[in-house]
């Protein structure tokens, strides 16, 4: 409707209009439709790039399967090879950069095509023949249908191996429509993109979300570069930003309040917002609203969002319009009275269809005459419908008959050790693989003792049976491309036995 209108920008390409994009597209597209294979990967960083070569490649007829750099070469292999993509779409800077973070891409790069090259096989002609044609009709690129597969997205690996998302074309529509629904955006609306596209939360909300409501949108490719992201906020005059709370932590660490006076809504998800954070937002940041919502790769991803008018600090919101959901006990199998705390089971047309070239047992259940798909995850409800995250199940260890919590360990000692100046993660909680005795191990980058840690724990009223028997210190702890910490990593230094559970400090038994 407004071809000439600025959508797109950044510190690359400059600033792109629709029409800037559709002809990029049409002159992109016959290079992608030579790639053999139904799937394509792309290796690309936010940026109006990486949003331009998506959309070519699904106008290709091509299926997008987008790589996650940051889980390393074994994992980039297992997800290309599951879905059998024999070219990947990437940049030789970004090559470059993942291989100076010892990463080693030798057996992958004969699957590289890299857009370098591409560029320069486009002719003069070529790119002439693009503008007009965008000039003309666009109704060559319309031939998709809502149950098409849009893309390939794989779940993080935190706990295993990734596994192969495929989300349609309407599993994303319905998001966004449900996004448009709980927020409520203003004309002169400017969002910053830095979320990674294989990322689901980045790839709806910072690429296809703009590109379909005409929401300006800046990017930057590298989301832990706090400082840039802060000048640009200010150079940008961005009022939107859609992050996690590690980066949003990030940022706040390397800007001054004045660089961040233009934001007045801040879109957090990916992982549980400490409460730390909360207070720094509200001390530095009064004028601005922190929201935190839920959200999972197989739901496209948003499940549940905080009302901006009426935020509740420490909960995940109300569900979404578009997606049906009940809390149900682990043993009962049946509804949890409100207050307490359930397995979430979803429903609706933006969770996906299963995963593909998966043995494994099926993510869905029966529930009540109906197919649910089990989120893995436990929440609680009040009486308003407000959600509350209260961990994964597989974060939860049953010691001596009762559930015990991990996140809520880390919760605890974050109120202790965990600060504004600190970079990434300082502590983590795992279990042993001892299935009959598990243990608990807390991980950190400080040098902690055990015994005082678990006064700490039990000062918060923790029961006894939330006894950390090792301390563990790190010169890192091994995050996730989101700024999460890896569990799975930890978890295999654990069953590696690279680690010893025996007390890293001298204390009296318990």
């Amino acid at each position: 409707r407004q071809p000439g209108r600025v959508v797109l920008a950044d510190q690359t390409g400059g600033i792109k209009t629709y029409r800037d994009i559709i002809t990029a597209i049409l002159a992109l597209k016959p290079e992608i439709e030579k790639l053999s294979g139904d799937y394509v990967g792309i290796m690309l960083p936010a940026s109006a790039g990486a949003a331009t070569i998506y959309f070519a490649t699904l106008f290709a007829g091509k299926i997008p399967v987008m790589v996650n750099w940051t889980v390393g070469s074994r994992n980039i292999v297992h997800s290309l090879d599951l879905l059998g993509v024999r070219h990947v779409l990437t940049a030789g800077a970004l090559a470059q950069k993942i291989e100076s973070q010892r990463t080693i891409l030798g057996q992958l790069k004969d699957r590289f095509v890299m857009l370098e090259e591409v560029g320069q096989r486009i002719t003069t002609g070529q790119k002439l023949k693009a503008a007009l044609m965008s000039r003309l009709s666009w109704r060559a690129l319309a031939r998709v249908k809502g149950k098409d597969t849009a893309v390939v997205l794989f779940t993080s690996g935190s706990e295993s191996r990734p596994k192969a998302v495929p989300l349609t074309h309407t599993n994303i529509l319905s998001n966004i429509r449900d996004f448009m629904k709980v927020f409520h955006f203003q004309p002169r609306d400017r969002l910053l993109g830095m979320l990674p596209p294989f990322h689901s939360f980045g790839l709806t909300v910072t690429i296809c979300f703009p590109l379909c409501v005409s929401v300006r949108t800046v990017y930057h490719p590298n989301p832990t570069e706090g400082g840039t992201l802060a000048r640009m906020i200010a150079a940008y005059k961005v009022s939107l930003l859609v992050s996690t709370p590690t980066f949003l932590n990030g940022i706040l660490r390397g800007a001054s309040d004045q660089q961040l006076q233009s934001l007045r809504a801040v879109i957090s998800g990916a992982e549980k917002c400490p409460t730390q954070l909360y207070e720094t937002v509200a001390r530095r940041l009064p004028h601005l609203v922190l929201l935190e919502g839920y959200g999972i790769t197989e739901c496209s991803p948003a499940v549940s969002f905080n009302d901006e008018k009426a935020p509740r600090p420490q909960t995940i919101g109300k569900v979404v319009p578009s997606v049906q959901y009940a809390l149900v006990d682990l043993e009962s199998g049946r509804r949890v009275a409100p207050g307490q705390v359930g397995m979430l089971l979803v429903r609706g047309p933006g969770i996906f269809n299963g995963y593909l070239n998966y043995d494994g047992a099926s993510p869905f259940v029966e529930f009540e005459g109906k197919p649910w798909y089990r989120t893995g995850d436990l929440i609680s409800e009040d009486a308003d419908g407000v959600l509350t995250f209260a961990g994964r199940l597989k974060r939860f260890v049953k010691l001596g008959g009762e559930m015990i919590s991990l996140p809520a360990i880390e919760e605890v000692l974050a109120r202790f050790y965990v600060g504004l100046d600190d970079e990434g993660p300082v502590i983590a909680v795992e279990s042993t693989p001892v299935e009959t005795n598990p243990e608990l191990v807390l991980f950190t980058v400080k040098d902690l003792d055990r015994e005082k840690v678990n006064q700490q724990i039990r000062a918060a009223g923790l029961s006894a049976l939330y006894n950390i028997r090792s301390v563990v210190k790190l010169d890192e702890i091994p995050t996730l491309g989101t700024g999460k910490t890896n569990y799975h990593a930890l978890k295999e230094m654990l069953k590696a036995g690279q680690i010893g559970v025996t007390p890293s400090f001298p204390c009296r038994p318990e």
